[in-house]
Parts: C-alpha cells; structure tokens; sequence
C-alpha cells in the first residue's frame, strides 16, 4: 500500500507558481510562433545551444545537428524544434518588469494618511490619556512599518 504523505500549503503554491510560469512560457511560444526569425534570435538560439553543448545535454553531432536546424529555421515554430527536449531558451522567458518608484509613492500616501492619527495619539498622551493615545498612536505606527516594508521588498526583486 502506498503511504500518502500530507500536502504542505507551501508545495501546492509552489506548484502552482511554476504552472503559472510553465503557462506563460508556452503563451510566449505560441504567440511568436508564426514570426519570422532576426539574426540576432538566431544568434540567442546557437548560444544557448553551444551552453547545453557545455554542461553535457548534447554531445558533438547532436549539436551539429540542432545548429544547422537554427540555421535553417525561418520561424519561432521551427526555432522551437531545435530545442525539443532541452530547457526552453531565453528567447521564450518572460521579461521580469522592474518594479517603479510607485510602491514608495503608495508608502507615502500611507504615512500621510498615518499622520494625523499619530499626531492625535501624542496629543492624548501629553495630556494624561494613556488609552486613547496608544489606540490612535499605536495602529498608525504598524501601518507605516508595514507599508515601509511593502515598498522595501519590491524594491528588491
């Protein structure tokens, strides 16, 4: 009998962030399927090929062989047949956007919404409302920290 294992939340994520990034790698292919190759993509195609010629995926002849179909190739949909059974070339990967400066705007706007709550928070402690102050002065600090945290970490990616 074979024994099951739980599934974790994080494995299913993990699944379905590589679907979803299998899904738009095969999205790209089939909308650059009928287009005419450039030079340059011919070039891409032959690098790539040369580093799977490195790292042992192809012997000599089979290099050969995939290099003149690049060569030969007058579609993405032919360029893609040079490439069956080896990692889908750069050529198909999609482009990482980097993310703007509206996430530190988004986190401004949230500090200026945090503002006037913080400053009533200060105004209740400076005159004995211990309460009252860390009910508005506490909440508008955790926003803040969260927003700036927010903003930070798509900087990073």
């Amino acid at each position: 009998m074979v024994e099951r294992r739980p599934v974790k939340p994080a494995d299913l994520m993990g699944r379905a962030a590589a679907a979803g990034q299998e899904a738009r790698v095969v999205a790209a292919r089939r909308r650059v399927a009928n287009i005419r190759l450039t030079d340059e993509e011919r070039r891409v195609g032959i690098d790539e090929l040369s580093e799977q010629f490195a790292l042992g995926r192809l012997d000599e002849d089979e290099l050969h062989r995939r290099v003149d179909l690049v060569q030969e190739a007058v579609t993405h949909a032919h360029l893609q047949q040079a490439f069956v059974g080896l990692p889908t070339p750069s050529l198909y990967q999609p482009v990482r956007r980097p993310t703007g400066r509206w996430r530190w705007a988004a986190f401004v706007g949230a500090v200026w919404v945090a503002a006037p709550f913080f400053l009533l928070g200060l105004l209740f402690l400076v005159f004995g409302r211990e309460v009252a102050a860390a009910i508005f002065g506490i909440p508008p600090l955790l926003w803040t920290a969260l927003a700036f945290r927010w903003a930070r970490q798509g900087a990073n990616r």
